[in-house]
Parts: C-alpha cells; sequence; structure tokens
C-alpha cells in the first residue's frame, strides 16, 4: 500500500512519476523497496488520470452505500425475527451443546483476507 501512497503523494505534489522519485520516497520513509514493485507501479501508472481515478474512487462508495444501508435496514427486520427464534430455541434447552459464540466465525471469517489485499 505504501507503493501507491508514495504515487499520490508524487502526483499530489506535481512530481513526476518516476522509479526513481517513488524509490526515493519510499527509502525516505524507512521501506526496503523492491525494485520489481516500483517498475510494476510506473507501468501501471503510465496511461493513468490519478485526479481522475481519485475522483471516480471518492464517488463510488457514496453511491454503493446508500444501497448498502437499504439493505441492512431489510435484513436487519429479517434478523429480528430470527433472534426470536433463537430465543424459543434457547429456552427449549436443543441447543445446550452449541456454544453461545458460534455464529462469531462468520464475523471474524468475513475481513480474515482483508489484510492481504494491502502491502
Amino acid at each position: 500500500m505504501e507503493y501507491v501512497y508514495t504515487a499520490l503523494t508524487l502526483n499530489e505534489a506535481d512530481a513526476e512519476i518516476t522509479e526513481d522519485n517513488i524509490t526515493a520516497v519510499l527509502e525516505a520513509a524507512g521501506v526496503d523497496v523492491e525494485e520489481s514493485r516500483v517498475k510494476a507501479l510506473v507501468a501501471a501508472l503510465e496511461d493513468v488520470d490519478i485526479e481522475e481515478a481519485v475522483e471516480t474512487a471518492a464517488a463510488a462508495p457514496a453511491a454503493g452505500g446508500a444501497a448498502g444501508g437499504a439493505s441492512a435496514d431489510a435484513g436487519g427486520a429479517d434478523e429480528a425475527d430470527g433472534d426470536d427464534a433463537d430465543e424459543a430455541e434457547a429456552d427449549d434447552g436443543d441447543d445446550a451443546d452449541v456454544p453461545d459464540d458460534a455464529g462469531d466465525d462468520d464475523e471474524e471469517a468475513d475481513g480474515e483476507g482483508l489484510g492481504n489485499l494491502f502491502g
């Protein structure tokens, strides 16, 4: 991720995004620079209008967030009904062998690979 941040910083400073400039910034920040990653980044950004890409990326979550919020509201109603059913089962004692945190594994699994996307 630091490579992308460096490119964004150079762009914001109106500096040319070159291998030398990226390497200099990364080394100044104390990053062990991988030359292959620097070359790949410069090649990938060669024909990219960074300003336009940033504007597009900034606008995308706003549009997606509204739709996601509506889905979450609808899902929340379903979950409330499901909670009542879970409470009823708990009262029966049928789920005594199921640990209370059985649903927590799904929450952890959802974010498990996010660290691998960056870096």
